[in-house]
């Protein structure tokens, strides 16, 4: 099978440079990348912008490893530059400790020709070949690694149709999901958002033949989060501007709504702005929101419904992964049809409670706090794809239990008045079915992030989540105290799954 081959013109070192940039996005830990071409070809100049890149850093010293034979910078993603010029064989290779480098982070290899075939063969290769008065760019490769080259590639092109062709990219934030965000600057313009938004890949079925994604309604294309933007910038709620947009490719140009966080300079809750947020969504729920929203011309998005399937199989990632890791086994069949039978109880519950739409990851991490500004602009929104129409309370949960941070009861209690009080000022509001289906929406959250935290560091190789844990389990405790979830509160007593586990 023929390996696939991307080719770039580079005019000059500038472009060269650009294109290190561009290929410092798609590196992870375990890659190789090798860089082929003869002397002056570029190879180091490519080599210094990649790594610069990573580090954020754009005066970083990179001197060239020609006589180290091997340098090593702890940036974002760890990366080992290799110069195996002077290797007088490949066995040498192994004395470099390049396997280990693997393990810690990607290596960045120059002469890869001098390893005679020992590299991995989901090695990226980047020729740089003369071309004129410039140099073309010959990527070749196979695997995630080269896809994920192919795909920051593509994101260049993208900028370059939208007139940011020689925009820097910088490293924003990424998430629990396959999304991704940088900042792209260009001179005489104000910073914008790049969005990287892959279709979403919906794994094995777990239920019904279905798959997770399906059964929890998550969203599988940028399609639904331009939708859903266009619906709120409608009803007066500040979220970004699209300025550019590729909805089959997965990309967007957005406004740069700002950098000062929801939390305070300390990283704590304040809890004016908790309350202000909580005013929000009232003013949201007092709203009428289609199902169907236009996403572009002949593009149409359905929020589909929080129902009781999506419900469910978010509330077992608690058995299906959290169980496990504190029990050293998979759960019982008494505790997994006790809690089947405990929940199915109170969804029954939710019947005639008051839905929305519900942009269900109302929390610090995706609210943007502008305070030179007024009212609700005060508040900037900026992750809603996964929106469905569900119970108002469920983000009123999400926020006053705010999954990142440790919010007190104290503010707790002040940011459920503040919604409160503004819905009672719009109109009727009954006060009493609201607060029980709080007290539901958020146990069923947290019993979720339970399973999502450990489920990250299981199976996605990210432990840091599990921080969290004990936050979330007083959480439950809180939700928990409800007189209506009095019975799920003796089941979680009963199997222990609220006490203090270190995992």
């Amino acid at each position: 099978m023929t390996e696939p081959v991307l080719e770039r013109l580079l005019a000059d070192e500038t472009e060269t440079a650009r294109l290190g940039e561009d290929l410092a996005f798609a590196v992870r830990a375990g890659d190789v990348l090798a860089l082929k071409g003869d002397l002056g070809a570029g190879k180091s100049t490519l080599a210094r912008a990649l790594i610069r890149t990573l580090a954020d850093d754009a005066r970083l010293d990179v001197p060239s490893p020609t006589f180290t034979l091997v340098q090593s910078y702890d940036t974002r993603i760890p990366v080992h530059h290799f110069d195996l010029y002077r290797l007088s064989s490949a066995n040498e290779l192994d004395e470099l400790g390049f396997e280990e480098a693997l393990t810690q982070g990607a290596a960045l290899v120059e002469w890869p020709e001098r390893a005679e075939g020992e590299l991995p063969k989901t090695t990226v290769l980047i020729e740089l070949v003369q071309h004129g008065e410039g140099r073309l760019a010959l990527l070749s490769g196979q695997g995630a690694a080269f896809d994920r080259a192919a795909r920051s590639l593509a994101m260049r092109g993208f900028l370059e149709s939208a007139g940011w062709g020689e925009a820097h990219r910088r490293h924003f934030i990424g998430d629990a999901s396959a999304r991704s965000y940088e900042i792209v600057t260009l001179a005489g313009q104000e910073p914008r958002v790049l969005m990287n938004s892959p279709r979403l890949l919906l794994g094995p079925p777990v239920r019904d033949g279905k798959p997770y994604a399906v059964l929890a309604h998550t969203a599988q294309s940028v399609s639904a989060f331009v939708a859903i933007d266009r619906a709120l910038k409608a009803r007066g709620v500040s979220v970004p501007e699209i300025l550019a947009e590729d909805l089959d490719q997965g990309f967007l140009l957005l406004e740069h709504l700002g950098s000062e966080g929801f939390l305070g300079n300390d990283g704590e809750p304040v809890a004016a702005r908790y309350a202000a947020a909580a005013e929000l969504l009232a003013m949201m729920h007092g709203k009428s929101w289609p199902r169907r929203l236009e996403a572009g011309p002949g593009r149409f998005h359905e929020v589909p419904p929080f129902d009781r399937d999506a419900m469910m199989i978010e509330a077992d990632l608690l058995v299906d992964w959290y169980v496990p890791a504190i029990s050293g086994g998979p759960a019982s069949d008494d505790l997994t049809t006790g809690y089947t039978r405990e929940w199915n109880a109170l969804f029954d519950r939710l019947r005639g409670s008051e839905y929305t739409l519900m942009l269900r990851d109302f929390h610090s991490p995706n609210i943007i706090w502008r305070g030179d500004r007024s009212g609700h602009d005060r508040l900037g929104i900026v992750d809603f794809q996964d929106a469905l129409i569900g119970p108002a309370a469920y983000d009123v949960a999400s926020l006053a239990m705010d999954a990142r941070v440790t919010v007190s009861p104290d503010i707790e209690r002040q940011t459920l008045d503040a919604y409160v009080a503004a819905r009672l000022a719009a109109g009727p509001f009954d006060t009493d079915a609201f607060r029980e289906a709080y007290a539901i929406m958020a146990a069923q959250r947290n019993s979720k992030i339970l399973g999502i935290f450990v489920r990250l560091e299981k199976r996605d190789s990210k432990p840091y989540y599990l921080r969290h844990l004990p936050r979330i389990r007083d959480y439950l405790r809180r939700a928990l105290s409800h007189p209506a979830l009095a019975s799920l509160k003796d089941f979680y007593d009963t199997h222990g799954l609220l006490e203090e586990r270190a995992l």
